[in-house]
């Protein structure tokens, strides 16, 4: 594996697939020394440490241990290195493109990024491509370029089988999943399969309740028990999470606490009509108020027809006619007619006075419901349960469309009116709060004191740092989740508030950190949906076709568990041949779900099918025929 980059993406990256995936990999990034080097971090990090310090200084004790270890703990991994400032034709030479799996291109600029993955396309056609482009549009385009590029070089070469295609990625897609599961479960442990988000959550001993889909793991004793034996004291391996375990030792596991998954929903209230439709509702263009006074004039008319109708014992329509000249004004005055047809016409005349207004008044009711449409929205009276979203940049507008996806109740707080999210805030129909978040009276605009939670996702870590603080003074159990850049002063900002605040749930992610895991899962192919940490140990996602695999095909699906090795959790119903391969990929509007997940034990896998399988790092290897890892 080759990993090319010239920020945090790719050293964390190099890290996932050699502490993860347990992969050869070698690294291409320019010296921290140099201009656009990895050395540039250290400046947002001198920024922030005295507003750290000072929150240190008011805690007045240390920070306890982090909740959730890293999965690269801070081990120095044995990559192999490459310096160079841009992946020139030489230096993916140098770094051994032409005998490589799989190649990403991580740096900022999208140019650098399609100019090497062309070179090493015509260098090894083979080669399974990740690239980092936020452009959605361009990156559809470069990944069809590229595979023709494959085949033209390399007549009949089957992508799909090598699995050598194209992938095109952005850590603003990539982490906006984890980012919005946060907010809504205050976990970042999730996977995306079949346009659904599924979580690992971890539950105590004796949790009663929906049981989720299936159960990952059970926990070490020492996890919910501090006093309880630790394997790094000497104490047997029994006390490790235990993998994948059947249901026998998940009910013989008394006071283990377990790892389940379950699906990421929201019970916010769902889009509007007008966002599918296109269209403005009736009720919302005109007023209750002015629909009655419409709803009355047209019952006047009516009944000025019918009484001029009885009167005149005329014909209907001509009846109906005469009133609707009396109502404009333009008959003849009835000055011989009878007293009757007299007074119809004077009462003709009224209403026709009464519907000027009730028209001019319609059509600036109309004009003003269409500008309100175009307008960006404040938050509603009575709002609560609600996310409050500060930032609208490359990952906030996908954080956003990711949470209106899930129907969670959002507001987005703002800085600049031309940011790139306010256009979908605007469509979406989503509050917005435009100021700066560190002035007063803005998070109090957004309803902060009575929001589920609060993303921190703005550019700046000491914006982040200081909104969270400040929203945390506003509502102590608030949760937090803060947008940091530096891993390092993630983990201290994460220490800090949580030894501030022990009650309420505060998480701090930095983008790269994120969006790493479905990178590795790309470059080890489409068949890896994502990985899962459980304490010191780590399950993978996949997606493997049935034909093939003697441990699968002919089996049921009871048969085919393995535990402590892997278990079925999903069968993709598609038809094999408009199957498509990525998983991943969101589903279409209007398209039915591919994957069932509750599956009959007795269910017998055929060649056909393809299944979603749990597994150990070990149990996949021997599953996809590799050397096997450590588990």
């Amino acid at each position: 594996m080759i990993v090319c980059g010239d920020d945090g993406l790719a050293h964390r990256l190099a890290a996932e697939l050699h502490d993860v995936y347990r992969e050869r990999v070698t690294l291409v990034a320019p010296s921290p020394r140099t201009p656009g080097g990895l050395g540039t971090a250290a400046a947002a990090r001198s920024r922030a440490s005295a507003i750290i310090g000072r929150v240190t200084a008011v805690v007045g004790r240390p920070a306890g241990p982090i909740g959730e270890e890293d999965s690269s703990g801070g081990f120095v991994l044995p990559v192999r290195q490459v310096t160079a400032g841009e992946p020139a034709e030489q230096v993916l030479l140098d770094a051994g493109v032409e005998r490589a799996t799989a190649l990403a291109l991580l740096y900022e600029d999208d140019e650098t990024n399609i100019r090497a993955a062309l070179v090493a396309r015509r260098l090894n056609p083979r080669l399974r491509l990740v690239l980092r482009l936020y452009n959605r549009k361009l990156g559809k385009h470069m990944t069809q370029l590229l595979d023709q590029a494959a085949a033209v070089a390399s007549p009949g070469l089957d992508l799909d089988e090598l699995d050598a295609s194209t992938t095109v990625l952005s850590d603003a897609d990539t982490a906006a999943p984890a980012l919005a599961a946060t907010a809504i479960t205050g976990t970042s442990k999730v996977v995306q399969a079949d346009g659904l988000l599924l979580r690992a959550v971890e539950r105590l001993p004796g949790h009663r309740g929906d049981p989720g889909l299936c159960t990952l793991a059970l926990l070490s004793p020492s996890a919910n028990d501090p006093a309880a034996p630790h394997p790094a004291d000497g104490a047997p391996g029994t006390y490790d999470p235990q993998l994948l375990p059947d249901d026998e030792a998940v009910a013989a596991a008394r006071g283990r606490g377990t790892v389940v998954l379950e699906t990421v929903t929201g019970d916010g209230p769902p889009l509007p009509a007008r966002l599918t439709s296109g269209r403005v509702p009736l009720r919302e263009l005109f007023s209750r108020r002015l629909r009655v006074a419409l709803a009355g004039a047209a019952a006047a008319v009516v009944g000025l027809g019918l009484a001029t109708w009885a009167t005149t014992e005329d014909n209907p329509l001509h009846a109906f006619y005469l009133t609707l000249l009396d109502l404009f004004a333009i008959n003849d005055p009835a000055v011989d007619q009878p007293t009757a047809r007299q007074v119809l016409q004077l009462l003709g005349g009224l209403v026709g006075l009464s519907l000027l207004p009730i028209l001019i008044a319609g059509a600036l009711e109309a004009f003003g419901a269409f500008r309100t449409a175009s307008a960006l929205r404040r938050p509603p009276r009575g709002l609560s349960h609600h996310v409050v979203l500060l930032g609208l940049g490359k990952v906030g507008t996908r954080v956003l469309a990711r949470l209106r996806g899930l129907g969670i109740p959002v507001v987005c707080v703002e800085n600049d009116p031309d940011a790139r999210g306010i256009a979908l805030a605007r469509r979406l129909r989503v509050p917005v709060v435009l100021g700066d978040v560190t002035q007063d009276g803005v998070l109090e605009a957004a309803k902060v004191g009575r929001a589920e939670a609060l993303l921190a996702l703005t550019s700046s870590d000491t914006t982040n740092l200081e909104a969270a603080l400040a929203a945390r003074a506003v509502r102590a159990d608030l949760r937090v989740a803060l947008r940091l850049y530096d891993d390092d002063f993630a983990t201290a900002v994460y220490r800090t508030l949580r030894a501030a605040h022990p009650g309420a749930l505060t998480r701090s992610r930095s983008v790269t950190s994120l969006a790493a895991p479905a990178f590795a899962g790309a470059m080890m192919g489409r068949q890896i949906l994502g990985a899962i940490p459980v304490e010191r140990k780590m399950l993978l996602v996949a997606a493997l076709d049935v034909a093939g695999h003697p441990r699968f095909e002919g089996r049921t699906v009871a048969q085919a568990f393995q535990p402590g090795s892997w278990r079925v959790l999903a069968l993709d119903t598609t038809d094999p041949a408009v199957r498509r391969r990525d998983l991943r990929a969101t589903r279409r509007a209007g398209e039915q779900p591919r994957l069932l997940w509750d599956l009959e034990p007795g269910y017998v896998l055929g060649p056909e099918d393809r299944v979603v399988v749990a597994a150990t790092r070990r149990g996949l290897a021997e599953l996809l025929g590799r050397s096997p890892g450590a588990a």
